[in-house]
């Protein structure tokens, strides 16, 4: 199997771990995070989301988290946004980042919104247009591109169509998002090496939840096949609402980890995050998904038989 000599990770855990917590977090709690984040070396970060705040309240202060950090130089803030409205949240805040999102599930995209992915895409060319003119990137999302619960397996020629939706709203940057924790790994390297192949003009973010455990095969069967950019969460923070039994994102640290044994460059210090993902059981209240958390890194064990 090949995998690349480097990879980007942007750490999610602030939005889509964070929103499903019932502990919701202050703004200098947040504030706090993303400083360890930074420092860890994470050059892409979500930050948040622009969601409604009665629907989804853990993140009502993501305006104010954005404003407290300012802009850093170097590092990528972004947070999630379901309209224009939401790029105007982020102009008023001084966010210069957001993505959109919109399910690969046509049944669930039409009982949601009354709308085909298709036709929600298209609906986003005011935000689109919004966040350019004021000089904000715009990054789009689709979630189940591998599979849902309500329908099995997602046709390709389904994630084709979303994709050429999205680019004829000027979107180039899209991610693959596994919200229901189906996708398997040679589903995801031929899906992955499909869209390298059809759509080189698009760059990709691969995000992957843990819900069967396959995590982690499916982001080195997407490395595979070439991709290099993938969402995770400190501690395995998330999951899906909307998913029975749906388990949280990957953890940031087995990723870390995964990486470290292998070679591959992150520029990100797994010490410092298991150090901060550490202190988020006290804040949340409860235990964490996460491998490495639980067990150690490998360095850890030969370390300490060697000093014996």
């Amino acid at each position: 199997m090949n995998h690349p000599s480097s990879i980007r990770i942007c750490e999610v855990g602030l939005r889509d771990g964070l929103q499903n917590e019932a502990a919701i977090l202050t703004t200098d709690q947040k504030v706090t995070i993303v400083r360890a984040l930074v420092d860890a070396g994470f050059k892409v970060i979500e930050v948040g989301s622009f969601m409604h705040p009665v629907k989804v309240p853990q993140m009502a202060n993501t305006d104010d988290v954005v404003k407290a950090i300012g802009e850093i130089p170097g590092v990528e803030l972004r947070a999630l946004i379901p309209n224009k409205r939401g790029v105007d949240r982020a102009i008023a805040c001084g966010c210069k980042k957001v993505k959109l999102n919109v399910s690969a599930s046509r049944m669930h995209n039409i009982k949601n919104l009354n709308r085909t992915p298709e036709e929600s895409v298209a609906g986003f060319k005011d935000a689109c247009d919004a966040a350019r003119e004021a000089g904000i990137a715009i990054s789009g999302s689709i979630s189940m591109p591998f599979a849902s619960p309500w329908e099995g397996r997602t046709p390709v020629s389904d994630v084709d169509s979303i994709i050429e939706a999205y680019m004829n709203v000027g979107i180039t940057e899209i991610s693959l998002s596994d919200a229901s924790g189906m996708a398997v790994p040679y589903q995801v390297n031929e899906l992955c090496a499909h869209v390298r192949e059809k759509y080189p003009q698009c760059t990709w973010w691969l995000h992957f939840h843990n819900t069967r455990g396959l995590a982690i095969g499916n982001i080195l069967a997407a490395m595979d096949a070439g991709m290099t950019q993938f969402d995770s969460s400190f501690g395995g923070l998330g999951g899906c609402p909307f998913v029975p039994g749906a388990a949280g994102n990957i953890s940031t640290e087995d990723v870390l980890h995964l990486c470290e044994e292998e070679g591959i460059e992150t520029g990100i210090d797994i010490k410092k995050v298991i150090e901060l993902s550490g202190t988020l059981p006290a804040m949340l209240g409860h235990g964490l998904d996460s491998y490495i958390l639980r067990a150690g890194r490998n360095k850890d064990l030969i370390a300490a038989k060697s000093e014996k």
